[in-house]
C-alpha cells in the first residue's frame, strides 16, 4: 500500500527541492497539509494535485530547434 501521508523530507525528495522550500510552500498555502499531533503531513493526493497544477515552462528556442 502506498503511503498516504508524507513528511516534508519525503515531499522534498519527490519534488527535488529542499525541505525549507516544502515548508515555505506549506506556510504560504500553496501546498496543503494536515496536522497530526505535533507534526504536519502532506496527503499524497494533495501533492499529486499540486504537481498537476504546475504550469509547464515555455519551450526555449533550443528545444524548438531540436
Amino acid at each position: 500500500m502506498k503511503q498516504l501521508l508524507l513528511r516534508a523530507s519525503e515531499v522534498a525528495e519527490a519534488l527535488g527541492v529542499s525541505r525549507t522550500t516544502v515548508w515555505r510552500m506549506i506556510r504560504d498555502g500553496s501546498l496543503p497539509s494536515v496536522k497530526m499531533g505535533d507534526s504536519r503531513r502532506v496527503r499524497r493526493e494533495d501533492l499529486e494535485a499540486f504537481v498537476r497544477g504546475l504550469a509547464p515552462s515555455p519551450k526555449s528556442s533550443d528545444e524548438e530547434a531540436a
